[in-house]
């Protein structure tokens, strides 16, 4: 089976977003799928180069949101109103009330009432649903072991999923001794004051020398617990093809990945194409998964042998990290970023007219500095 992955260049400025437009198939015979939407302009944009690519009836088969975070959301309400959606593929946190109650704080939650708070705080997932409903579009949970359209889910896992949604930005307060105590506590969210921190470091950032054989990217980095529920899919499309899909996730997400593919017979590395996780920071990755997922760093002058894309804003100064690229670079990877333009894996399927040769990133001497 052939997979074309196609990156739109959504987000504005420096605000990032998300929104993956996947054929599969044969070039006479295939589907679409599309993965995240961006925010509710790009939902429009989306919209429109579906229609313009593959045609005026063009049908969705699925429609996938990886998490709650509005800049993956929030533009698919523009996709389920203007494109005929098949399957839509989401979490809804306020069904798994009962089972995040316990990790709370506030110990005085009913199932109902955490419920409805649940529903009312994570709105942009509850219209999907609504929208979906009306137009008789089929709407499921996404979690590890299911498959949709020729990828199978291998994070997050359903059982864990409710201890992070009592970890997310807008649920109640969360329990830390009992999360601690369970083993699911996943670290301190990337809140606003992080990511003012960030902004303000950026205008001052420090940058250090790094060599091939050098590796200075961490273990250890902590994002948010909503990234951490993102959606990972793995296609294997036969002689030697496989794809990595890896939305927002970080150390947690991309472990339970890995646990589930080393339990579940599916072969890892040698992936001919790789998402890198959550713009390019370098707090969702790190050498140890990097390696068990992808392989060791191959010697200095490997020719690249696959491709990473990663999703980036045109006037980002911070994303994608430079360290993070050098990781997937000596790791044999050729990489690229959207930044402001549509890129594509044409996965066996003929080239369409209006895009030209990819300019990889070349490997960089001179990356950010973690202090």
């Amino acid at each position: 089976m052939n997979c074309e992955i196609e990156f739109l260049p959504v987000g504005d400025g420096c605000k990032p977003g998300d929104a993956i437009v996947v054929r599969y198939g044969e070039p006479n015979a295939w589907e679409l799928m599309v993965i995240d939407g961006g925010n509710l302009e790009c939902g429009k944009a989306v919209v429109r180069h579906v229609k313009s690519a593959f045609g005026e009836d063009a049908v969705v088969a699925h429609a996938l949101v990886t998490h709650s975070d509005a800049d993956h959301a929030s533009g698919m309400r523009e996709v389920l109103a203007g494109l005929p959606v098949s399957n839509l593929w989401v979490h809804m946190p306020w069904s798994f009330a009962a089972q995040v109650r316990p990790f709370l704080a506030n110990k005085s939650w009913t199932d109902q009432g955490l419920a409805q708070e649940l529903h009312r705080e994570y709105d942009i997932i509850g219209k999907l649903v609504d929208i979906a409903t009306e137009n008789g579009t089929t709407v499921g949970q996404a979690f590890a072991g299911i498959d949709i359209g020729p990828f199978k889910i291998i994070s997050p896992y359903r059982n864990i999923y409710p201890a992070l949604v009592a970890q997310f930005d807008r649920t109640p307060d969360a329990d830390r001794a009992v999360l601690e105590q369970a083993g699911l506590w996943i670290g301190k969210p990337l809140g606003l004051v992080a990511k003012i921190v960030d902004k303000v470091a950026a205008k001052v950032q420090k940058w250090t020398t790094e060599t091939w054989e050098k590796e200075l990217l961490k273990d250890g980095g902590i994002t948010s617990a909503s990234n951490e529920s993102s959606v990972v899919l793995y296609g294997d499309f036969g002689i030697g093809r496989r794809v990595l899909l890896t939305a927002d996730a970080g150390i947690w997400g991309l472990t339970m990945a890995n646990h589930f593919a080393q339990n579940n017979g599916l072969t890892l590395q040698n992936f001919t194409f790789v998402q890198i996780p959550h713009h390019g920071s370098r707090r969702n990755v790190g050498p140890t998964i990097l390696n068990t997922l992808l392989g060791p760093s191959l010697a200095k002058g490997t020719v690249p042998n696959s491709t990473a894309f990663v999703s980036a804003p045109k006037e980002d100064d911070t994303h994608p990290r430079k360290m993070v690229l050098n990781a997937f670079i000596r790791r044999g990877f050729e990489v690229s970023a959207t930044q402001g333009k549509k890129i594509v894996h044409w996965g066996g399927f003929p080239p369409r007219p209006g895009y030209g040769p990819l300019q990889g990133f070349p490997f960089s001497s001179q990356v950010e500095d973690y202090d």
